[in-house]
Parts: C-alpha cells; structure tokens; sequence
C-alpha cells in the first residue's frame, strides 16, 4: 500500500496515523478540486462507512494545524480545503457554478511585489482570490 503526498507530510511531523486519519488524508490527495468538511466526508465515508462526519471535522482541523492543509473561505459560506504546497498559486471563483480555478500569473507576482516596495515592504505572503461569473453569463 503505498503512502499518499498527505499521508507522507504527517508521517514526517510525527502524526500518529489512524486508519481513518489515511481515509481523509487519501481523500484529500486525490480531491482535484477544494472540498468542505461535509464533501469530504461524502468521499471518506464511501472509503470507509465507519467513519463519522466529526472525525472528519477533527482530522480536518487537526491537518490545518499541523501546516498540512490550507483552508479557503471563497464566500460561500463553507471553509474549503486543499494541500499546502510551497507552489504559490492564485484562485478565480465562479459566482455561478462555485468551481475555483488555480491559476499562476507572472506578471501579477511581479506588479504585487513592486505594489509593496513602492510602499516601503517587502512582500513575505499573499492570497489572491478572484470572483467573477464567465463572460457569457447574463448576469453582468
């Protein structure tokens, strides 16, 4: 049985390992999207039916704390979550659908970094998010 990306990163900060805290874990490495606690629970509990929706919570809270997921509120009234990577991206969400897009943009980074030298900082961290509703929405 090999050992996912999540899995890996608490095993190497010392996270005792349940079988159940593999479920989530697993669950989340392979989500391609952000899931809620309550989507995730969705995906877990088809892995395994033992599993309650307050170990998720727990396991959830437990992985944030630790460093290993990151949490997003993208307005929608739910934390959603994804692996916490050194790979710095960006989000746009569509008001209509909820669907959050990653992208990198270049010349964002630079104009974010010479916005904070021009008033004397030098940026450490950023979280940008963009929402908008695609351009041939009637919604304007």
């Amino acid at each position: 049985m090999s050992v996912d990306r999540i899995e890996k990163l608490c095993l190497e900060k010392g996270m005792r390992m349940t079988d159940q805290r593999r479920v989530v874990a697993r669950t989340l490495s392979q989500a391609a999207d952000h899931p809620d606690v309550e989507e995730l629970y969705r995906r877990a509990v088809a892995v395994d039916p033992h599993i309650s929706i307050a170990t998720v919570y727990r396991t959830v809270r437990l992985f944030e704390e630790g460093g290993i997921i990151a949490r997003h509120d993208f307005r929608d009234g739910r934390s959603r979550y994804e692996e916490a990577t050194d790979d710095h991206h960006d989000h746009l969400i569509d008001m209509k659908t909820g669907e959050v897009i990653e992208f990198i943009d270049p010349e964002i980074e630079r104009l974010q970094a010479l916005i904070a030298k021009r008033l004397g900082y030098r940026l450490v961290d950023h979280r940008l998010e963009l929402y908008g509703l695609p351009l041939d929405s009637s919604e304007s």
